[in-house]
This record gives C-alpha cells, sequence and structure tokens, in this order.
C-alpha cells in the first residue's frame, strides 16, 4: 500500500493550498456576512483551473483524477465554506454529467461558459416533497410535444441556481415506468417559463445561493435529453455516488480548519497558571479531532482511489461522507468548546466553521441515508 501523494499530486496541493490561503480563506468572514460569493476570486480560479475540475482539456478544462479533486475540495473547505461547497456543486453537479453523459454538441454549447470564471454550474433533483426519496417523490414532468420537451413543476434547494448558464433537471418522462421512468434535461436559465425564486435564508453558508424553482410550460429541445431518455435515475445515483466524494473532501476541510483553530487558541490562552493546552481536557479533545480527522480523510481518499481505478465505490463513498460529516460536526464543536465564550462570537471562525459545516450530514443523502446504503451492500456482499 502506498499512501504517499504522488508528485504531481504533491504540486497541486501546494498550488491549491497557496491559492485559497492568498485569495479564498481572507474573504470567507465576508462571504458569510454579505451572502455573496467573491466573483474576482473565482475568476481567477480558472488560472489553476478550479473550476473546470471535470471538463476535458480537449475542451479547455483540467479534468485532473478523483484524488486531486479531492485535494482541491478539503483545501477549498478549509479556507471557506460557502465558496467551497458552490464549487463542489459546480465541478461534481453541474460539469460531471454533461461530461459524461452529454454528446459532442452539448459539451461545445455549455463547456466554454460554464469554466469561464463568469459563472457556476448546477443539477436540479429535490422538490419540495421529494428529498432522499427520489424515485417515489419527484414530480416534476417532462412531456413530448413535436421537437420538444415540456416540463412542469418545482426544485427546492438548488445550489447555483441563480448563477448558473444551464440547469440539469431531473424529470419524470414516463410515469409508468419505474426507475426507467426518469431522465435528465438540459434547461437554459433563461428560458421562459423557467422562475428561480431569491436566495435560501439558511444557518449557514450563506454565501452559496440555494434556490427554488418552478417550470410552468418551460420547452427545451429534443436533444436537451442528457444520456438516454429513461436513464435519469441511474445516472442520478451515479452522479450522487461521486458528490459523496467532494461532500467528503469539503467536511475534511472544514474540520481541520476548525480543528487548526482550536489548536492555536489553545496554545494561546492561559487558565489555572498555564496555558489550556497543557490541561488534559483540552488534550483529549485535541488527539480525538487529529484522530478523527486523518481516519475519515482514509476513508475519503480510498473511494477516490477506487474510483480512480474504475472499481465500484459505492458503498466507500457513503462510508466517507458518513464518517466526514460526523467528524466535521464533532471537530468544530468541540473547537467552539476549547474557544469557551467566544467560540460564540462572530469574532472567531470557529463560529461560522460550525454553522457551515452542519449542511454537510445533509445534502448528497443525509447520514441515515448513508446507512441505509451502506447496510445494503453489505449485506448483498454477504447473500
Amino acid at each position: 500500500m502506498d499512501f504517499e501523494l504522488n508528485q504531481e499530486q504533491k504540486m497541486w496541493q501546494r498550488i491549491v493550498r497557496e491559492f485559497c490561503e492568498s485569495e479564498v480563506k481572507p474573504h470567507a468572514a465576508e462571504v458569510d456576512e454579505t451572502g455573496q460569493l467573491h466573483w474576482d476570486v473565482i475568476r481567477k480560479m480558472k488560472d489553476i483551473g478550479l473550476n473546470s475540475l471535470e471538463v476535458p482539456e480537449a475542451l479547455g478544462g483540467t479534468e485532473v483524477d478523483t484524488i486531486s479533486i479531492v485535494i482541491a475540495m478539503e483545501e477549498l473547505g478549509r479556507a471557506c465554506g460557502s465558496t467551497a461547497l458552490s464549487l463542489a456543486a459546480h465541478n461534481g453537479l453541474g460539469c460531471a454529467p454533461i461530461k459524461r453523459w452529454g454528446t459532442p454538441a452539448q459539451h461545445e454549447q455549455w463547456f466554454p461558459s460554464l469554466i469561464s470564471g463568469e459563472v457556476l454550474g448546477a443539477l436540479a433533483l429535490t422538490e419540495p416533497n421529494a428529498g432522499s426519496d427520489l424515485l417515489n417523490g419527484v414530480q416534476t414532468f417532462a412531456r413530448r410535444e413535436g421537437d420538444e420537451w415540456v416540463i412542469d413543476g418545482s426544485k427546492a434547494w438548488i445550489t447555483n441556481a441563480g448563477i448558473a448558464p444551464v440547469i440539469t433537471v431531473l424529470c419524470r418522462t414516463d410515469k409508468d415506468a419505474g426507475a426507467r421512468g426518469f431522465s435528465m434535461l438540459l434547461v437554459d436559465t433563461k428560458s421562459p417559463g423557467l422562475t428561480i425564486h431569491p436566495p435560501e435564508k439558511k444557518m449557514g453558508l450563506k454565501g452559496s445561493p440555494t434556490h427554488m424553482l418552478s417550470l410552468d410550460g418551460v420547452r427545451v429541445p429534443a436533444d436537451a435529453v442528457l444520456g438516454e431518455v429513461g436513464r435519469g435515475f441511474h445516472q442520478t445515483m451515479a452522479t450522487l455516488d461521486n458528490g459523496r466524494i467532494g461532500i467528503g473532501a469539503l467536511s475534511i476541510g472544514l474540520a481541520q480548519a476548525a480543528f487548526e483553530e482550536g489548536v492555536k487558541y489553545a496554545q494561546q490562552r492561559r487558565a489555572f497558571g498555564k496555558p489550556i493546552s497543557e490541561h488534559q481536557a483540552i488534550q483529549w479533545m485535541i488527539a480525538d479531532a487529529a484522530l478523527e480527522i486523518d481516519a475519515a480523510r482514509l476513508l475519503v481518499y480510498r473511494s477516490a482511489w477506487l474510483k480512480d481505478q474504475g472499481k465500484d465505490f459505492t458503498k466507500q463513498a457513503a462510508m466517507g461522507k458518513l464518517m466526514a460529516t460526523e467528524v466535521a460536526e464533532r471537530v468544530c464543536k468541540n473547537a467552539i468548546q476549547i474557544h469557551g465564550s467566544y467560540g460564540y462570537s462572530r469574532e472567531f471562525p470557529v463560529e461560522r466553521i460550525y454553522r457551515d459545516q452542519r449542511l454537510m450530514s445533509i445534502g448528497e443523502g443525509t447520514s441515515e441515508i448513508q446507512r441505509m446504503v451502506i447496510a445494503r451492500r453489505v449485506l448483498q456482499e454477504f447473500s
């Protein structure tokens, strides 16, 4: 077993970390306070390829391996949760399905704008009554009329919808075909009948815009189907497997940021005549955080490695996402505990990081769904 990054990955990690430290992290508090992404920074990301991680080089993208995507997401999460989430959604949910199932014409139509640094991509799965249960809950329906699809329905909690040129929308295209009755359709956000509602007011990740969508007779060309008609549900499951690796990495970044802040504060703060880092209760928090972050990182990296090797990674991606998101919650909670009252103040980053991490065990499948995925795979292995 080789747990070392190769030379190219090490160089990539250094480049991304330096960029995040100098360009992303200094604006993290401002992004949270204003609820706006820092677009000057996102435009600069084009120069190192952070907004084209899934796009082939022949189309102007970076197309790095999955481990390198994990490296990027962790470093972004360590710097700014809002920016990291929007970039994770852009790369893993917005660009990746188009790369994987799109036609050459769809690539040429959408990738130039998606990697320009002026917009970010989006995927619309969730509905007001369909979160984890997409198979039974999705009601957005697309009917074929001549050379067009006509879409009616609504979507909820869609990251980047208001800043995307195109949204991949999961629709029912056959109400009687079960899992074969879904298709993904590419919807131009300028399409008549599409309403992108104002951003949701959220607990955290305030700079990453999340919207509700209404689709009222939205017409798209017949060739707007992504991949095959009837394969949308299977494409969604594959996309979520991939996305869980990214969210796991992002969660590790958030945990790492809180951990570093906690250790730094513990070494500075004095109580009972010595730095609180010398008190056993604080040392146990530090030890637990170091242990759990390392364990979660190994799980996430393993799932990324399996994907790069062309092996099945569904169970491992769920395990990594579950572990990383729940570790982030514990580490961020204890980082606030180490700070005491100051940890509850906006003056210190751990308050923001704690709010940002809370979504991670909900989005891309809740912790409960991850446990179901893992258990089903384990039971299949024993059958």
